[in-house]
């Protein structure tokens, strides 16, 4: 009997699970143009690549081979690290030539040196630039390129359409209500779970969703793996009548998808094919339509190409408390940076890695403008409502602190204009068919939001486009409304009815991160980003743009 049907999972290796925060990756690197050293011949070079940890502390994390008598060096050894979009990870290559068998660098004679983030590697590899003296000042001629790429092979899923076919009936009252398991052998002879299916409401004849599972969890290495697909009858107390089984192997299934064909399997009981002489199936299982398709990750789009466009709305309610009072959020203070400026730091220093020009354009809301003192829920901060962007993160908050002085803190807490202001350019990029454009609108609020019903609708419809939004709460409120955009229980449903077709809201109190560093509230904060970016790009069937060439030298 039917009650509520088990979910419907993917494998254990996660097709729709959150995004791992660590991605696996592996430097490539060249040099030209090296000095020379060597008197008698030419320099013997590597490159000892080093990352800044959180204490500031330099920690080699791997090296090149050492190539000889060579100025123009290729290096076939990679350096392996792990990748995270939601840090910054400062790193720094070192050139030496090396003219002993073990590297000292106290001894060997020291190239040249490049520093810069992994973010800047990974969205610009190959990443060239021209290689400075231990001072920074630029070398002649020398330079390095360093070429990120994601290990890890390639991301197959294996997507099946099927059906059941005049199924038997478990059910006294109604008619079966079936669903599908598919089962992986193990080296030991013993079966693990792969994926489940939606149950089927009484019917002999389910046709269950499109479905995908990684061809490397099926296979686990090996395409004549045998595979069990069981058919049960859902009960609702966990005791799940068997109907029928049957095996294949991924080659098969794999066949069909090349062939393009459907392919009827034989249900089988196995205790009524013991008892029953004339006993020949429990129904059939049809596989109506399979295809093999790639799983893009995020570091796919971003070696292609793709941007992240970053904008910044900003409170300017009076509820923040005048900015000459040291205990409003918006006071300046020429020792410390307060809650609105760390806050865009955190997040800033991360994504402006991603967005080539790193002009951003930063709104405010909430506030009288000067000369009428009218009030606008959506203003350039710069007051340049043509050009509203900002050189940078410092840009930003020197474009904050200007603003503070000149406008008068007003109200209501109204943020959907400034959603909406980011949705325009989310159209447009929609409307291009590619996968080169995704926006993150960071908005920094310390209230009740007051055209909350507004705000809903505007979401809904802003994850239909590429567009991600980050609110961070700042000062004391409650922020109960603002955790509720946040909605990881279930898809957020405007007052229309209408639901979200994706995740796109985080929300994150700074208060929870008062005491901690800015890095742990940008990992907070930019955790579910490279997830949302894919699942857009997913979604629309939008594979990532062909990988960028070889960059010109940057000066």
């Amino acid at each position: 009997m039917m009650s509520q049907p088990p979910t419907a999972q993917f494998s254990q290796m996660g097709l729709d699970g959150a995004a791992a925060c660590v991605t696996k990756i592996e430097l490539r690197i060249r040099c030209t143009k090296l000095l020379n050293k060597d008197l008698t011949s030419k320099s013997d070079p590597i490159v000892v690549v080093m990352q800044q940890d959180k204490a500031g502390k330099w920690l080699k994390v791997g090296e090149t081979e050492n190539v000889k008598d060579e100025l123009n060096p290729q290096f076939t050894k990679t350096v392996e690290m792990n990748y995270c979009f939601e840090e910054v990870q400062k790193l720094r290559f070192i050139v030496y030539d090396v003219d002993s068998s073990a590297l000292d660098v106290n001894s060997d004679d020291f190239l040249g040196q490049m520093q810069c983030t992994l973010g800047v590697v990974v969205s610009n590899t190959p990443y060239q630039q021209k290689l400075t003296d231990m001072h920074g000042k630029p070398l002649k001629e020398s330079t390095i390129t360093v070429q990120a790429e994601e290990t890890g092979g390639t991301k197959e899923i294996l997507m099946m359409n099927m059906a059941g076919v005049k199924l038997d009936n478990k059910d006294l009252l109604g008619k079966s209500d079936p669903f599908l398991e598919f089962h992986r052998l193990a080296n030991g002879g013993s079966y693990q779970l792969l994926h489940k299916t939606e149950v089927c409401d009484n019917t002999l004849n389910p046709v269950w969703k499109t479905f995908g599972i990684p061809v490397s969890t099926l296979a686990a290495g090996n395409n004549n793996r045998e595979i069990l697909i069981r058919c049960y009858d859902y009960d609702s107390d966990g005791s799940h009548d068997l109907i029928g089984q049957f095996t294949t192997t991924p080659a098969e299934l794999i066949a069909c998808c090349t062939e393009r064909g459907s392919k009827v399997f034989s249900c089988i009981n196995p205790k009524k094919k013991e008892k029953k002489k004339k006993y020949i199936d429990s129904g059939k299982i049809e596989l109506k339509n399979c295809q093999v398709v790639k799983q893009y990750s995020f570091l796919d789009y971003v070696f292609g190409g793709m941007q992240l466009n970053f904008s910044v709305a900003i409170d300017f309610t009076a509820s923040n408390g005048s900015p000459n009072d040291p205990k409003s959020l918006h006071y300046i203070d020429p020792q410390q940076m307060n809650e609105y400026m760390m806050a865009t730091y955190a997040v800033g220093n991360v994504i402006q890695d991603y967005d080539t020009d790193k002009l951003f354009p930063v709104l405010g809301f909430g506030a009288r403008l000067p000369p009428d003192w009218h009030v606008s829920h959506e203003f350039a901060v710069n007051f340049n409502p043509n050009n509203p962007f900002c050189a940078g993160v410092d840009g930003i908050i020197q474009a904050y602190q200007q603003c503070i002085t000149q406008v008068r803190l007003y109200g209501p807490t109204n943020i959907a204009p400034v959603i909406r202001h980011v949705i325009k350019f989310g159209e447009e990029a929609a409307k291009t068919n590619t996968a080169n454009q995704y926006f993150v609108l960071l908005i920094i609020s310390d209230g009740v939001i007051t055209d909350m019903g507004d705000t809903m609708d505007a979401i809904v419809y802003a994850s239909t486009l590429p567009v991600s939004i980050i609110i961070i709460g700042v000062g004391d409120a409650d922020f109960k409304g603002m955790e509720f955009l946040d909605s990881d229980t279930g898809p957020l449903t405007a007052p229309s009815g209408k639901k979200a077709v994706r995740d796109i809201v985080q929300f994150v109190p700074f208060r929870k991160y008062a005491l901690s560093s800015k890095a742990s509230l940008a990992k907070e904060v930019l955790a579910e980003v490279p997830k949302q970016v894919t699942d857009y790009f997913k979604m629309h069937n939008l594979p990532p743009s062909i990988q960028k060439q070889d960059a010109q030298v940057k000066q």
